[in-house]
């Protein structure tokens, strides 16, 4: 699971879960004139309440947020996990809608339940369920809501996959020495450490022109560098296929590996290769 993957819609459900949560604690009922000390139990002392809100809510946000953190959507009898999750959501901010309406349910039928009205536990649940039913609805259609939760942070590990030396080729930020020199090894022409340099007065000898360089690609050629995407975007077989075979998620660094017209080739953690169509505000490493 990756946490970076979350995005601000996610964030926005993850607080009203919490919300649900503390108003599950509060007062149940309002009861005019009863005095402070009266014993009014909170949304734990009705099953309905607990059953259609408060765990439904909690369950429903859990979903949304564990289905975006997945690297692969998970689907149930054909829909993802999130889509499971709003449903959850949406009926938890019905039943609590219902529940604020008729606080006393069957109670009404007689004059026991005069006086009494929706507690504060009750009506901060439904601003809670409301939130996260709209957050967990919205989400994948609002730009603003799409966005990173966590920002990317560039890498200082050389390891973002599983292995590379410091300096590895194409890593953000690494040193690019010169063409099959290894780290920490004096390049053609240094001397090494303690060793006399006699000949130091005199000119050193001009290297040939096709060992100056031997790195040197053509300008148009095309050189791998890490990215991340800002929102989740779709990655397509490189066949052409249109159905997606991963999804780049935000908060990730992927290496693009060759030019494709517009799109780019990237290569997925599990060492998986694609084609991103979309490269619009991406961020190099």
């Amino acid at each position: 699971m990756n946490i970076r993957s979350l995005t601000r819609g996610d964030g926005v459900v993850i607080v009203a879960a919490v919300l649900l949560l503390i108003a599950s604690f509060l007062d149940i009922y309002s009861i005019e004139g009863a005095s402070d000390s009266a014993d009014i139990p909170s949304l734990w002392g009705s099953g309905p309440i607990v059953l259609g809100v408060v765990l439904a809510g909690i369950i429903g946000a859990a979903l949304v947020v564990v289905a975006r953190a997945l690297p692969q959507p998970r689907k149930v009898a054909g829909l993802d996990l999130g889509q499971f999750g709003a449903a959850f959501a949406v009926f938890a901010a019905w039943s609590a809608l219902g529940n604020v309406f008729d606080p006393a349910g069957a109670f009404d039928n007689g004059s026991s339940s005069d006086g009494i009205g929706a507690g504060t536990g009750l009506i901060l649940a439904l601003v809670a369920t409301v939130v996260m039913a709209a957050a967990a609805i919205a989400t994948p259609l609002v730009p603003a809501l799409k966005g990173a939760l966590l920002p990317a942070p560039r890498p200082v590990q050389p390891q973002p996959y599983g292995g590379q030396p410091q300096g590895g080729y194409g890593y953000p930020g690494a040193q690019q020495g010169a063409y099959g020199g290894q780290p920490g090894q004096p390049q053609p022409g240094s001397p090494y450490p303690g060793q006399p340099q006699p000949q130091q007065a005199q000119p050193q000898p001009q290297p040939q022109p096709a060992q100056a360089q031997p790195a040197a690609q053509p300008a148009g050629d095309f050189a791998p560098f890490w990215f991340a995407v800002p929102v989740p975007r779709p990655l397509f077989a490189e066949d052409g296929s249109p159905t997606p075979i991963a999804e780049l998620a935000p908060g990730t660094w992927y290496l693009a590996v060759e030019q494709r017209g517009p799109g780019l080739v990237a290569q997925t953690q599990d060492g998986r290769r694609g084609v991103l169509q979309d490269t619009s505000g991406i961020q190099r490493g």
